[in-house]
């Protein structure tokens, strides 16, 4: 009896407990529905950085700090926001504000500046705005389209100016690692940028950790293109190049008349000669043949002097090839004036033929490896001036992608065709015996003297005439982008060419810091012209003492790998996708960290020479090569993908990959230039590919102009999609390949003709 009473007792208890706490939490539940919440962390609030309210909250503090004009001007301002004038809400419309994406990567807040100019319009007339009717707000000037949000147009008292301010993000707890944005301001153009820094400061609430760690104006320069004298040096030798290529091209379309008239006339000459028909002779073989053989000559078409296009990747022509004789008698100077002829240049450069002494599948490699450097470069600016720079971490977890991070075996692809080209030329020019001619009766010192000078003289002409011209773009471009651009250059050409001009056209720049560098991307043409005197030097030693050639070239070549091991494995380099330009001033740029490819496309040369490209391999062979060659550029593109290398593997692989991607490139020449490449040959040696081939030189030197004309040229960052990025790099390539077009016709091509015209073993017309 007692133990029921003690269990009613119990379970009377257990009830009571659980009635209360239903209770409880039924109150609770009430209680947090009529809750409200305050102190939400409103990320537009914290990431106001220039508030205009505050500035004229404490307009009485802030304005005895400014200089007078600009105090005055903002007062104008200031009333003009607070009557709603249109001109006023359109410049505070205009500055920059936070607006979204910050955790995804925006730190570009530029506001407009286009907008920001044309607020203040000068000679208005409001008459001439009209409406078009009364069931639409649509409204032009003197017929112009101005858009729905413009019904009627009030200047300014005043000339507003834009502003970039510099701001570095302190509010860690919210924001995380501090982070710098710039941010762009349509002010009154009066204001100084000390006036500037003082109203931010004072816009800026307390509660807040801003820095303002720079300001600047693109409103405020007075850089002047036509006071530049760059530009004035630049705009003289274009004015006198488009001369010459005027006259040399009419000159030209002359000549081609009379021989046409003359062509027409032994056509019902009884004495008709076949022999004597070829006329004027063959003006479009490429530099990379020998002499036309009776086979070509009967196929030419063009008149004139015999003249080509190569560039610093080829290498072609080393000893300049006579020059067919010619029905019209030609004085030098009238040879010189049609080396500027755009007909004959340009039939020079789109010429499906290909000499004898060139391997076809050469063109291919080049040109499919300049399409690779220009979508590195693309994506490496619209990686910096974008405003969804985290879409890089996403799409760098991609295993494709790896191709466009891993984009640096592109060089050491042209580092190879280089190296197989001078070596391959050098070698069978010789072999003619056309280089014994240049220096018979003196001892061997001398003639290997004589030739050194002559192939490195004859290198420096032809490829520093279009460089110079360059050269002098990129400092006034940069400098006028550095003044006028929202955006912070990404390197200081403006400020380096200036100063290190003679670097880069002495080709020595890389064994400078990279921060005293002008032109960045030229540090390749440095490399190759190092690793050319390296080369001309081994290849003359080579034609009479080979052993003692191959020990040298041997020596170079372990010496770069053991210093590319040392410099790697003591800085604790670790060779990455996530960082592709790591250690680039240590590593990346330095020639004897790169003379590997170089090396390997002599060997390949020589060996092509010897064996007259004809090498016979069992099918095992080929599909072994090819597999070998296949999985080796795999691995290099995409084996780091998710691997951790210990040091000693990683200082290995750093010394060794540059020259195992060349390596898999001399097969697919060896086995291309044989008969073993199949449908790779028909590709690589497509003659679609000739003419881009040969304008890479100079695609190689522009293209980055145009990644940062694009970038920095607009008012506003780019946003990252596959769509837009896709469509981006293919206007690259147009614009890119137009520009090097225009500057191989008007330097490059003619440069190479005229180093033919005067080569001292071309039979003179008299």
């Amino acid at each position: 009896m007692k133990i029921l009473i003690a269990n009613t007792l119990l379970m009377c208890l257990i009830y009571v407990n659980n009635v209360k706490a239903q209770s409880s939490v039924s109150n609770s539940s009430e209680s947090s529905s009529v809750a409200s919440f305050g102190n939400l962390i409103i990320l537009g609030e914290i990431l106001d950085v220039f508030d205009i309210r505050n500035v004229g909250a404490n307009w009485s503090s802030i304005s005895k700090r400014l200089t007078n004009s600009c105090s005055t001007e903002m007062e104008y301002y200031l009333r003009g926001l607070q009557a709603g004038k249109i001109w006023a809400v359109k410049m505070d419309d205009s500055s920059g504000k936070y607006n979204q994406g910050y955790f995804w990567g925006n730190n570009y807040w530029t506001g407009s500046i286009t907008q920001c100019s044309f607020i203040y319009r000068k000679n208005t007339n409001n008459k001439n705005i009209t409406k078009i009717n009364k069931n639409t707000d649509l409204t032009y000037i003197n017929g112009n389209f101005l858009g729905a949000s413009e019904m009627m147009h009030e200047n300014p008292p005043f000339i507003p100016g834009f502003y970039m301010l510099k701001v570095l993000l302190n509010n860690t707890h919210t924001l995380g690692p501090p982070r710098t944005v710039l941010m762009g301001l349509c002010l009154p153009g009066s204001c100084q940028l000390n006036d500037v820094v003082e109203m931010t400061q004072k816009a800026e609430p307390p509660t807040k950790n801003f820095q303002v760690i720079g300001v600047r104006s693109p409103t405020l320069n007075n850089f002047s293109l036509w006071k530049d004298f760059t530009f004035q040096i630049l705009f003289s030798a274009t004015i006198i190049v488009t001369l010459l290529l005027i006259g040399g091209t009419g000159y030209d379309l002359v000549l081609r008349k009379r021989y046409a008239d003359k062509m027409r006339m032994k056509k019902y000459s009884k004495d008709l000669n076949s022999e004597s028909s070829s006329g004027l002779g063959c003006t479009t073989y490429d530099l990379t043949q020998g002499l036309p053989d009776k086979a070509n000559k009967a196929n030419c078409t063009a008149f004139g002097i015999p003249t080509g296009v190569n560039n610093n990747n080829s290498d072609e022509n080393l000893a300049i090839e006579p020059t067919p004789a010619d029905d019209e008698k030609l004085g030098v100077c009238a040879e010189l004036l049609l080396s500027f002829s755009v007909v004959t240049n340009f039939q020079a450069i789109c010429d499906k033929n290909v000499g004898n002494d060139t391997i076809p599948s050469i063109h291919g490699l080049r040109a499919i490896s300049m399409l690779w450097v220009i979508l590195g470069h693309t994506m490496i600016v619209v990686f910096k001036y974008s405003d969804n720079m985290e879409l890089r971490k996403v799409v760098e977890k991609e295993v494709l992608f790896q191709a466009i991070l891993n984009g640096a075996y592109s060089v050491d692809t042209f580092f190879f065709i280089s190296g197989f080209l001078v070596s391959y030329i050098y070698f069978r020019t010789n072999a003619k015996g056309k280089l014994e001619k240049l220096t018979q009766g003196v001892n061997e010192f001398t003639a290997g003297t004589y030739h050194f000078f002559g192939l490195v003289g004859y290198r420096f002409v032809r490829l520093t005439a279009p460089y110079l011209y360059v050269l002098g773009v990129v400092e006034v471009v940069m400098r006028y982008l550095e003044q006028n651009s929202v955006f912070e250059p990404p390197t200081q050409d403006h400020i380096n060419c200036p100063k290190y001009w003679w670097r880069n056209i002495m080709y020595v720049n890389t064994f400078f810091p990279v921060e005293q560098m002008c032109m960045l991307w030229s540090w390749y043409l440095a490399d190759d012209t190092q690793f050319y005197i390296i080369g001309a030097v081994i290849l003359i030693i080579a034609v009479r003492h080979f052993k003692f050639a191959a020990g040298m070239l041997t020596v170079f070549m372990v010496s770069s790998w053991a210093t590319t091991a040392y410099i790697a494995f003591s800085n604790n380099h670790m060779p990455n996708a996530d960082d592709p330009f790591a250690l680039f001033d240590k590593i990346y740029d330095k020639p004897w960290t790169r003379l590997g490819p170089y090396l390997v496309g002599m060997c390949v040369g020589w060996i092509l020479f010897k064996t007259n490209c004809k090498i016979k391999m069992s099918k095992l062979v080929v599909i072994s090569g090819w597999t070998a060659s296949v999985v080796m550029m795999l691995y290099l593109l995409f084996g780091l993908f998710n691997t951790t290398l210990t040091q000693l593997a990683a200082a290995a692989y750093s010394s060794l990959s540059h020259t195992a991607w060349a390596m898999s490139c001399a097969w697919v020449i060896i086995a291309c230039s044989t008969g073993h490449g199949g449908w790779v040959n028909n590709l690589l040696s497509a003659p679609l590919l000739y003419p881009f081939s040969r304008v890479t030189y100079c695609a190689y030197l522009v293209h980055p102009i145009v990644n940062r004309i694009y970038a920095m040229e607009s008012d506003s960052p780019i946003h990252m999609s596959p769509n837009s990025l896709t469509t981006l790099y293919l206007g690259q390539v147009v614009s890119s390949y137009v520009l090097a077009f225009l500057i191989s016709l008007s330097f490059e091509a003619p440069v190479v003709t005229m180093l033919r015209i005067l080569s001292p073993n071309r039979k003179r017309q008299i």
